[in-house]
């Protein structure tokens, strides 16, 4: 048993006694080493409930805990501060027990119980893979890994577009252009030309209309070439899945949820959840403190947020989930609460279900827009330029370790930050050994393998007072199983990122301060070095980042 949950148990137990309800806790993480390693304010939050003043329940609230026979030994000492906080410091027996117990399941939960299904992605065929799309990618597979982390089964699952006005504007390009070789890149091209002559062209508009509605129509005219143009897309975006590590479960399509949603809307507007309105069917957002949005087109096609209902539903019938996880852009916040709003109203129970969250903008720093394709900054070239920066900075690492390292230093650079923040990639910031970044985190896991190659000793029992840089990073390591808890709670990567970057510094305060081969307490920080390796293997694999062994 994790030392929260044996701090929790024995606090869950006294304050049932106390106030004979079950209240969480709530224990966190201290701000300051010296104030303890765990702190809860429970004291504060039922006083009132008792009558007692904070700080007198906070110490009798001390006083049973150290009584209790399950913390035994785990515990070097509790304290009252303040106005009634009771903080936890750890001690050195159960340190140096956790280090032994550091490896590839360190603070994983084994047992998978929960089904959640996680939406991310959602790239358009027939359009390019942008930055955006990149960072939905990045986010979700890395908060897919942290809720498997959790016990959760994750089912990872790509909604695209295939039908729709990129679609019909993408098709136009390509007979208008009569292009023969259908590779991604024409596509692209295809598409820009569409949508410009859209804009531009009455004449061409109405085209693109009529394309579009042959498309749902799944005409013979058109159907071929769609298809075709179809699987020349989605094989691009798999090229883009395999190179950023990100294995999809469920594919869904707009051409599959178009009927299904076009039916769910027609069968609720006598129930009144819709009505008729010029001839679209429409949800009255208003009604709810939100916004009226269109479902049904006039000639009876469902929107794209008919089709989002469609697939609330085909989700569930095929997965039969706990939890449904939507990521998509900031953009979109105020669609998906309509749309959440008519779901709640059409089935509650996959409302409650479902979460929608958000991502912030991602663009080039200032001066690194030379390199754009059209308006559109594409996945592939990001990529790409990160990777040929390694192999200029790194010269003596192979092809596939640069690879490695410039893959993972975008990703990590996508995560570090809040996910509804925006973001401004900066490549020199991304690459570098000396900050915040991915390299520098794969570097020091590195730097532990070299270590370890130099001794043959890996393991050692402490001799003599633990000093204070290796004090730090063994109380820093007992924290990963909370970091990667709370990481996962939260929706938040970067809490993750934020801990590995701490971690990292406190190692390499410790290699540079302490001997480490031929001391006498050389076994003991080799250990120590083998479990700082270990946990930052374990968490660069929840952000989706590779180790390296050389760089």
């Amino acid at each position: 048993m994790d030392i929260r949950e044996k701090i929790n148990t024995s606090l869950g137990k006294i304050i049932l006694g106390l106030t004979q309800e079950s209240i969480d806790p709530e224990l966190s993480l201290t701000q300051d080493l010296s104030f303890g390693d765990y702190t809860t304010n429970i004291a504060l939050r039922i006083s009132k409930k008792l009558n007692i003043n904070p700080r007198d329940l906070a110490e009798e609230i001390k006083q049973k805990v150290s009584e209790s026979e399950l913390l035994k030994g785990d515990l070097e000492k509790i304290e009252v501060a303040g106005g009634g906080f009771i903080n936890f410091y750890l001690s050195e027996k159960y340190l140096l027990e956790v280090l032994k117990n550091i490896d590839d399941d360190f603070g994983v939960a084994k047992e998978k119980d929960v089904k959640t299904v996680v939406e991310f992605g959602d790239p358009n065929p027939f359009k390019q893979i942008h930055i955006g799309h990149l960072r939905n990618f990045c986010i979700g597979e890395s908060f897919s890994r942290l809720l498997e982390s959790q016990g959760n089964n994750v089912i990872r699952a790509n909604y695209q577009g295939d039908v729709g006005m990129h679609v019909a504007k993408a098709l136009y390009g390509l007979i208008k252009k009569e292009v023969k070789d259908l590779t991604a890149q024409n596509l692209a091209d295809a598409y820009s030309y569409g949508a410009s002559e859209f804009e531009n062209s009455e004449e061409a508009k109405k085209e693109i209309q009529k394309l579009n509605k042959l498309v749902y129509e799944e005409s013979d005219e058109i159907k071929e070439l769609w298809e075709n143009a179809r699987e020349i897309s989605l094989e691009s975006f798999e090229k883009i899945y395999q190179k950023i590590g990100v294995k999809y479960d469920k594919y869904y399509f707009e051409s599959e949820t178009a009927k299904e949603g076009k039916k769910i809307v027609l069968d609720h507007i006598d129930d009144g959840i819709f009505e008729r309105d010029e001839g679209a069917v429409i949800y009255r957002g208003e009604n709810d403190g939100l916004h009226t949005r269109v479902f049904l087109t006039r000639e009876d096609y469902a929107t794209y947020e008919g089709k989002d209902l469609a697939l609330a539903v085909m989700k569930n019938d095929d997965l039969n989930y706990d939890k449904s996880i939507i990521l998509t852009g900031n953009e979109q916040a105020e669609y998906f609460q309509v749309m959440l709003s008519a779901l709640k109203k059409i089935s509650p129970d996959l409302f409650e279900k479902t979460t929608h969250l958000t991502f912030g903008h991602v663009r080039l720093k200032e001066g690194k827009m030379s390199s754009r394709t059209g308006d559109v900054i594409t996945a592939d070239w990001l990529l790409n330029e990160a990777v040929d920066k390694i192999k200029q900075n790194f010269s003596e690492v192979d092809i596939d370790t640069s690879e490695k390292i410039g893959i993972g230093a975008v990703k990590y650079s996508m995560l570090k930050f809040a996910i509804n923040s925006d973001i401004h990639f900066d490549f020199d910031e991304s690459i570098s050994l000396d900050g915040n970044s991915g390299p520098y985190l794969q570097y020091t896991y590195v730097r532990t393998k070299s270590v370890l190659e130099k001794s043959s000793s890996e393991s050692g029992s402490n001799s003599g007072n633990i000093e204070k840089e290796e004090n730090e990073l063994l109380r820093y390591l007992s924290y990963y199983p909370y970091f990667i808890e709370k990481a996962a709670a939260d929706f938040a990567p970067n809490v993750l990122c934020n801990y590995l970057f701490e971690l990292c510094q406190k190692y390499n305060l410790f290699y540079q301060k302490k001997k480490i081969i031929g001391h006498e307490k050389e076994g003991f920080r080799l250990q120590m070095t083998k479990a700082t390796g270990q946990v930052i293997k374990n968490g660069l694999n929840l952000l989706g980042i590779e180790t390296v062994n050389k760089m």
